[in-house]
């Protein structure tokens, strides 16, 4: 469907104003679809970004501040989703041996059990999500690449 027809505004300024609504209507969407997604595994999709984060880091710790400079949503209070996940089994914390203040994170086996869960499931649900091919997917983020300079 249309972005005129989903927020019901049959004429925008320009293409640009068109173009950044549209955008930003999309963010919305997809977010709930995320959290639909991931609602079944117990977790959030920003809980699902950290894992994936310390997953990447093949056993090594991170601390919250590294943790949260490569999140894809920078806003969000990293102690608070730390704390919950730790409460779920799904992250360690450790005080970091060179800074008494810090903490080190590193994933548990419950959260590369979720993981592994989810990568089984991930792959369908995204191409089911969008409906574009590999060529377009690409072509796609390309253009969000160029659009944030």
């Amino acid at each position: 469907m249309k972005i005129e027809e989903e927020i019901k505004q049959p004429k925008f300024r320009n293409d640009h104003q068109k173009a950044v609504v549209n955008l930003m209507y999309t963010s919305g969407w997809l977010s709930a679809r995320q959290e639909e997604f991931f609602r079944p595994f117990g977790i959030t999709p920003s809980q699902f970004n950290i894992l994936r984060i310390l997953r990447g880091q093949a056993g090594k710790s991170l601390s919250g501040a590294e943790i949260k400079a490569r999140m894809l949503e920078r806003n969000s209070d990293i102690s608070r989703l730390l704390d919950r996940m730790s409460r779920k089994k799904l992250v360690e914390r450790h005080q970091c041996p060179n800074d008494k203040r810090a903490t080190d994170i590193t994933i548990t086996p419950e959260g590369l059990r979720i993981l592994k869960e989810i990568d089984v499931q991930i792959d369908r649900a995204e191409k089911d999500l969008f409906h574009l091919t590999r060529d377009e997917a690409r072509m796609l983020s390309n253009l969000l690449d160029k659009a944030r300079g």
